[in-house]
């Protein structure tokens, strides 16, 4: 196997897989800002690939500088799952990861998802059938220490069963959402498991810094730390070296602006602009008048419309 994850420094830091956010556009910013030791694609329908490869082709682009790039794959069909693996070879991914943990109710209705924590055999059996479509490609699985409850030590053995190359725990149920704070308890139980079955495991939960990762990843005995919402607020998240407060706004509105080009530039008119206006606090944030012209720029509705909005602030 050509497993990446037994080559990264520890520990090592992850760009989370976000519906929406971690296209090809956002990683190139988030690459050039300072870039993280593993990126991951959006996470992508093994039925609608299956169904239509197509129609993902700008979901799944990418280029070399990216690597290592992991694409993460939902769904129920292990034989979805099968040919996703395959399809991921082709394409080139260094690694493959199934999501166990994604609690939307339209991911959660195909049985996929969180979902699959109540459902530890066949849960089993896609990762089976992953890996057996993945070659020589690393398999991994991204989930949560429960469903209704924490079930952190009958639930991740499951997993361990199934030799997956690394497994990243969300200190958070199901149920529990986003609602209240990450249980690092829970999370350092699952890392001692997996420690224990000779597997790499990965913390997930309201890591804000990264000195606050690093401290996490020592304190709970991790090999990495994903890190989702954090970058929202900084950018520049994974060069500890870079102050975001030193970043002018001009630089921030700089570093949109060449966002808004390459949305453009990989989305065309495929893609509902709107889905652009999340990133806008991620830079337009920090100064006196930022939050003014962020309720400008809320209303534009292309990117030629907030190109003048900066012009003219």
């Amino acid at each position: 196997m050509n497993n990446f994850w037994q080559k990264l420094p520890r520990p090592f830091f992850i760009l989370a897989p976000m519906a929406n956010v971690t296209d090809w556009a956002f990683r190139k910013i988030i690459a050039k800002c300072g870039r993280p030791d593993v990126f991951y694609t959006e996470f992508l329908s093994c039925d609608g690939i299956v169904h239509d490869k197509m129609r993902f082709e700008k979901e799944l682009y990418f280029e070399k500088y990216e690597k290592p790039l992991v694409v993460q794959f939902f769904g129920s069909k292990p034989e979805n799952f099968y040919k996703c693996a395959q399809f991921a070879q082709e394409l080139g991914f260094d690694g493959i990861d199934i999501n166990m943990g994604c609690p939307d109710r339209s991911v959660e209705k195909q049985g996929a998802g969180a979902a699959l924590i109540n459902n530890p055999r066949h849960a089993q059996e896609i990762i089976k059938e992953t890996k057996r479509g993945a070659g020589k490609l690393p398999v991994s699985v991204k989930t949560r220490i429960g469903y209704n409850k924490i079930e952190t030590k009958e639930w991740i053995p499951k997993l361990l069963e199934m030799e997956p190359a690394t497994i990243t725990v969300h200190g958070r149920t199901r149920k529990e959402m986003s609602k209240v704070p990450a249980h690092w308890d829970e999370i350092g139980k699952a890392a001692a498991l997996c420690r224990k079955a000779g597997i790499p495991v990965v913390g997930n939960g309201d890591i804000m810094t990264y000195g606050d990762g690093l401290k996490k990843a020592e304190e709970y005995g991790l090999d990495g730390i994903m890190v989702g919402r954090a970058i929202f607020s900084n950018p520049w998240f994974f060069d500890p070296s870079i102050n975001p407060a030193t970043k002018t706004p001009e630089e921030r509105i700089t570093l949109m602006t060449r966002h808004l080009q390459l949305f453009s530039e990989l989305w065309g008119k495929d893609k509902h602009f709107d889905v652009m206006k999340k990133f806008f606090k991620v830079y337009i944030s920090g100064w006196e008048g930022a939050k003014e012209l962020r309720t400008k720029l809320m209303n534009a509705r292309s990117e030629e419309s907030v190109i003048e909005i900066l012009k003219n602030k």
